[in-house]
Parts: C-alpha cells; sequence; structure tokens
C-alpha cells in the first residue's frame, strides 16, 4: 500500500491524501518539472500549488510525463488576491487548468481573505456547482475571516489552508474549524527550515532515530493536520515522509505544542499583495 495515499476525508465526501508535495518557491521550467516528477515516483499523489507560486506550466507537464493518470492525482491550485472578484475568479480558474492542461481541479482556494473574498467564494460555487472543482476552500483565513464568510457562504469551505507547525500549533482556529467540520491543511510544517535549529526537536530527532523533518510531519500526522512539505531535494522529498514505522507518544505530542512561538510567513490581517 501507498502510504502515501492515506486519505481524510472532507465533509463534501472527497478524499485528500493527507500527506501532499507543496511547490511554493520551485522555479517554472526544468525545476519544478524534475522535482514534481521525483515526487510523484515516490509515492506523493496530491500535489499543491498556485497562481501566484508561477509554475503551474511546468507541474502539468510534470503530471502528463509522469504517466500517472490524471485521476489518481490530487491536484490543488488558489486564486491569488489581485484575480478576487467574482468575474475574475472564474477566469482566474480557467486561465489556471489551462497553464496545467487539466480539465478540472481537486481542490481550489483562495490564497489570502480580503475584503472580496466574498464575491471571490460565490465564483468558487459556481465552478464546484458546475463540476470544475471537486472541492473548495480557503487559505490562511482566521477564525474572523471565517464567520464572515460563513455568514454569506451557500457552501461551507471543506479545507482551510494556514501556516501550521510545532512553534505556531493553531489550537483555537483548529477547535473553531472542527466545529465546522473544515479540514485542516499545513503550510511551512518544517518552518521554512527554522524548525532544524530547536533544541528540544534535535532531542526528539536522537530518542526515535528520526530526523527532524520526520517528527514534525509525525506530529502532523498523529492530529490528524494535512501537511505538505516542499523540497527541492531528491533525497529530502524521499526521506521527509518516511514516517509510518513509528509513533510519538502522547507526552512527546504534548511537549511539542509547548513550543508555541510566532507566524514565520505574513500575518493574513497584514497582507498587501
Amino acid at each position: 500500500m501507498n502510504k502515501l495515499a492515506e486519505i481524510i476525508r472532507l465533509h463534501n465526501g472527497v478524499e485528500i491524501p493527507r500527506i501532499g508535495f507543496g511547490t511554493f518557491k520551485i522555479a517554472d521550467g526544468k525545476e519544478v518539472i524534475n522535482t514534481v516528477k521525483i515526487a510523484l515516483s515516490t509515492g506523493y499523489r496530491h500535489i499543491d500549488t498556485a497562481s501566484a507560486y508561477n509554475n503551474e506550466t511546468g507541474i502539468g507537464i510534470a503530471i502528463k510525463e509522469s504517466g500517472i493518470p490524471r485521476e489518481d492525482i490530487f491536484l490543488t491550485s488558489k486564486v491569488k488576491n489581485t484575480d478576487q472578484g467574482y468575474e475574475n475568479t472564474l477566469k482566474a480558474f480557467n486561465d489556471s487548468i489551462n497553464r496545467l492542461q487539466v480539465e478540472y481541479l481537486d481542490l481550489y482556494l483562495i490564497h489570502w481573505p480580503k475584503p472580496l473574498s466574498s464575491d471571490t467564494w460565490k465564483a468558487m460555487e459556481t465552478l464546484y456547482k458546475d463540476g470544475k472543482i471537486r472541492a473548495i476552500g480557503v487559505s490562511n483565513f482566521m477564525i474572523h475571516h471565517l464567520e464572515g464568510l460563513l455568514e454569506t457562504c451557500k457552501i461551507v469551505p471543506m479545507i482551510n489552508q494556514v501556516e501550521l507547525h510545532p512553534q505556531f500549533p493553531q489550537d483555537e482556529l483548529r477547535d473553531f474549524c472542527k466545529k465546522y467540520n473544515i479540514a485542516i491543511e499545513a503550510w511551512a510544517p518544517l518552518m521554512q527550515g527554522k524548525i532544524f535549529g530547536i533544541e528540544f526537536m534535535k532531542n526528539l530527532s536522537t530518542k526515535y532515530n528520526k530526523s527532524i523533518a520526520q517528527i514534525a510531519l509525525r506530529w502532523l500526522y498523529q492530529l490528524d493536520i494535512i501537511a505538505i512539505p516542499k523540497s527541492s531535494n531528491p533525497e529530502r522529498i524521499k526521506n521527509n515522509v518516511d514516517i509510518f514505522d513509528f509513533e510519538l507518544s502522547e507526552e512527546d505530542m504534548g511537549k511539542i505544542k509547548t513550543l508555541k512561538g510566532d507566524r514565520i510567513g505574513p500575518h493574513p490581517d497584514k497582507i498587501n499583495f
């Protein structure tokens, strides 16, 4: 069994692999084509991109060249802020699937919250009802953003993709999303590399004879949080997800949560792009 194809079932019944492959800052062209093909050959069946990453074209090529049937790959993209609004979102979606050379997306997200998010969501509901997207969701939405969206939406988001890692576990947001059956997906699960300097994670790495990345991803796995680690290094792509032959103790799971700190990425209320 390919453990990387293990799924979480969203509230509309769509199945999403619990571990995906992130492509943020992987350049379009040869770099992203080769990297995504390595990830797919390793066993990943969940690829995450965004219009703002400017690498959808290469990802589409990689998927075609991999030889893996399209229906076996869970593909996510996102509408960027400059494309928000009803008509703009419909066009942005078509531009994305054309670049990706696919007929549909498995998941489409609003990349960041902004005042136009309710109009953008209406467009995503239209695309969903038309069968062009299998699941719709949001990214980087805090509780107050979700509360605003829930006041007007007809379809509750299936996913909220947010910065989440041992230093920033987002407990209150996770509790809120659980109330509405919104799955949580973690970006920057390895703190964009900063996790490797945390002494406690080094100690756990020694204790379990696993890498720090494997410890962090196992922590998310045991919390039933979808994770999208990213690497361009072939060995790390393979090793990061070798997390199925050990289990973190309840005590260590709890201790990891005490590493609370600050965000690494932008604050959703303070973005200017």
